[in-house]
């Protein structure tokens, strides 16, 4: 896309090949690409190249990418999407917990992170939320121009995509979101085969929010379809 012309990606991968491919791609796509095979030579290059988003493996020599993650986001909000051939649950809620914005998991498609990263850029340049973006229920407020939220007296601290999938559902109190319209909504990518993202950041809301049986609003699970926020009588 045109509008992305210029902009750099950092791609962090110990295997040479995979960086390779993926610098085909964007390459093709008008990206600027900068390049490191671990971790530490990934912090280097985030102050050097000054990247417009981070392409991060979990698992490399010298700093893992959960560490990199950690480290970049005490300094930067800079889109961060992982890249793993770990499955597993713990796995894809530390990374999206410490702060990374997405993640997929190997094998990829080079199609599917070209699509993603423009889609991460597109939100990341979306107007900002205005003062008069807060939502206020029952022991809940959400205010989306001051990123914050108040659950029942406490400050909730949530990363950046609970707060926005928080912000989808509460839009559209009683309404059935499903995961694909979250995908488009929040990620702003169509569906691809894998809702688990949706799946993962509304298991943390609800653990983050406290939400339950006995709370006066809860995200429900309409089984087969997604989710909706829901405020009781």
């Amino acid at each position: 896309m045109k509008d992305l012309n210029g902009k750099t990606v950092l791609i962090v991968d110990d295997e040479e090949q995979i960086r390779e491919l993926l610098s085909i791609y964007f390459t093709k796509e008008g990206f600027n690409v900068a390049e490191a095979a671990d971790g530490a030579e990934a912090l280097m290059k985030v102050q050097q190249a000054k990247p417009d988003i981070i392409i991060l493996d979990i698992m490399m020599p010298v700093l893992d990418g959960m560490e990199v993650c950690q480290q970049i986001r005490k300094h930067s909000n800079i889109p961060i999407i992982m890249l793993t051939s770990r499955t597993q649950d713990d796995d894809r809620i530390m990374g999206l917990e410490i702060g990374a914005d997405d993640y997929v998991a190997k094998p990829f498609n080079p199609k599917e992170i070209v699509a993603r990263v423009k889609a991460v850029l597109r939100r990341s340049a979306a107007p900002q939320y205005t003062s008069s973006d807060v939502l206020r229920f029952p022991q809940l407020e959400i205010n989306m121009a001051e990123h914050s939220v108040i659950a029942f007296g406490n400050s909730v601290a949530l990363a950046n995509k609970e707060m926005e999938v928080l912000w989808q559902l509460a839009s559209h109190v009683g309404k059935v979101l499903s995961r694909e319209q979250l995908l488009e909504l929040v990620w702003d990518y169509s569906y691809c085969g894998d809702t688990r993202t949706v799946d993962t950041h509304v298991k943390r809301l609800r653990k983050k929010l406290g939400a339950g049986p006995n709370t006066p609003w809860d995200i429900k699970t309409v089984w087969g379809i997604g989710y909706k926020f829901e405020v009781r009588k």
